[in-house]
């Protein structure tokens, strides 16, 4: 027995005949008839009485066909909640984001999150890329924001690539737009702890061309490095997208670096337990489309990868 010959009984009993219910099943009629045969002798009993009328159901008949719609029906309800599933899937979602991209990509990502996918929750936690890096090879988050250097992000999907720059406290020199890696020894900086991949990225560069930064604050928190620098206690070292909305508002100001320019890549990591997750695959999607528009419409300094 299988489904096929279930639902062709099932036709066949609801059209009333083999004529009818190869008409409407658009099956031949003698392909009806071998397929409720097959059905017959399966269970080892008459299903149906073949009249020149039409066909009659027996006691047996009966039973099988109060089965045979029960059945069918399960199937066609299991097939429908799955194809739900995957065009609007549910369910909740974990992402780790790092506290400067947070600024720019948290509110949006929410936001849009709710209006496209309604029936997902996202959960989003924030933190510095140390913590990040760690919690996510722990598989604490289905999805992860993090940094990459050019070289390093090439097997993963990249979001933006960002320049570094450095930020400077008001009516602090440098006065100019740029400043050569070189002269940031002259800076007293207050910088992410040693594991941050940011921090990383910067001191490969400047061993690469022997420079020196002056370290003097090593702190694991956006907000107070970003606070020292508006109190004039230090300067840093950040990309755009961190220090944003004090550089608008003359708390800080951004100079770039160059001489070389230093740059990362923000790139998205999955938990590989998770690629087949429809509520993870539709965030995986989301998030670049959000990104994007982030970009073009100038909300993030940064450059799209395929622009870079």
């Amino acid at each position: 027995m299988d489904i096929r010959q279930l639902k062709y009984f099932v036709g066949v009993v609801e059209a009333g005949s083999f004529t009818k219910a190869a008409t409407l099943l658009h099956v031949a009629q003698s392909a009806l008839s071998l397929h409720v045969r097959q059905l017959e002798e399966s269970f080892g009993t008459q299903l149906l009485v073949r009249d020149r009328t039409g066909i009659s159901v027996t006691a047996s008949g009966t039973k099988l066909l109060e089965r045979a719609r029960t059945i069918l029906r399960e199937i066609r309800l299991t097939e429908m909640e799955l194809t739900n599933t995957v065009a609007s899937p549910s369910g909740e979602v974990t992402i780790g984001i790092p506290s400067g991209a947070a600024r720019v990509l948290s509110g949006p990502l929410l936001e849009s999150a709710r209006s496209e996918l309604p029936r997902i929750s996202l959960k989003m936690i924030e933190g510095m890329t140390g913590p990040l890096e760690e919690w996510m090879a722990a598989g604490r988050f289905n999805l992860a924001v993090l940094y990459r250097t050019a070289e390093s992000a090439r097997q993963m999907a990249v979001l933006a690539r960002e320049e570094f720059y450095l930020v400077v406290p008001p009516g602090e020199p440098p006065f100019e737009d740029e400043v050569p890696l070189a002269d940031l020894h002259a800076f007293p900086l207050a910088v992410p702890m040693r594991n941050n991949n940011a921090r990383r990225s910067v001191a490969d560069v400047v061993a690469q061309h022997g420079c020196v930064l002056d370290v003097r604050f090593e702190v694991d928190s956006l907000s107070t490095i970003i606070n020292m620098v508006m109190e004039g206690k230090a300067y840093s070292i950040l990309a755009p997208s961190a220090i944003q909305r004090e550089a608008s508002q003359g708390q800080v100001r951004t100079v770039k670096i160059i001489d070389p320019v230093i740059t990362r890549s923000v790139v998205l990591a999955v938990n590989p337990k998770d690629e087949q997750s429809p509520a993870v695959s539709a965030v995986r999607r989301l998030i670049p489309n959000v990104t994007r528009t982030l970009i073009e419409s100038g909300q993030w300094p940064a450059m799209a990868p395929d622009r870079a």
